[in-house]
């Protein structure tokens, strides 16, 4: 018997970060985000994750989902970036780490480790089977769409993730899939 699993990835809503061009540091949702998430219905799953960061709580919170917290879906890392506002990064080192998925000039994570950390936890999750919900960050769904689609670790930059989307990826006996609604 083959084990299949669905699993809806949701974006947290937005929060002042977001709209103030700044790193994320662990942050709640801001009034913005709570609108968004009037608009969309509760997902029908059998199991929910949600990173540790406030906003993701928040996020399954308002959503109505009871979730289990699970540190692979966490943020990357920003290092001494956090909270910043982007235009005090020196422009060479934000260059830097948008043109190399190597680099990590702010003492962070670089997108190579934040690909690593999300292929395993796919893998993890590949054995499973059922409706799952994650609630997480747009850098792990662009991380876990990167590697579903096989694609190289410079293609990361070019999937948007809006805040409050799904994206649908289905496992079956481990081997992913992306789905398009």
């Amino acid at each position: 018997m083959s084990l299949v699993l669905r699993l809806q990835l949701f974006a947290h809503a937005s929060t002042d970060a977001l709209a103030e061009v700044r790193f994320p540091a662990d942050e709640p949702v801001s009034d913005r985000g709570r609108r968004e998430l009037e608009r969309v219905r509760p997902p029908v799953v059998d199991h929910a994750l949600t990173a540790p960061e406030r906003r993701t709580v928040d996020t399954a919170a308002v959503l109505g989902v009871r979730a289990e917290s699970d540190t692979a879906l966490r943020e990357l890392d920003y290092g001494t970036w956090a909270g910043k506002p982007m235009s005090t990064v020196p422009e060479a080192d934000l260059a830097a780490w948008l043109i190399d998925p190597h680099a990590a000039p702010h003492g962070g994570e670089s997108i190579v480790a934040l690909l690593g950390r999300t292929r395993g936890w796919l893998d993890e999750m590949g054995g499973r089977s059922g409706r799952w919900l994650a609630v997480t960050h747009p850098s792990v769904i662009r991380a876990a769409t990167v590697c579903v689609l096989e694609a190289p670790a410079s293609a990361f930059w070019r999937v948007d993730v809006r805040p409050a989307s799904v994206t649908r990826l289905h496992a079956r006996d481990g081997r992913w899939t992306l789905r398009l609604a």
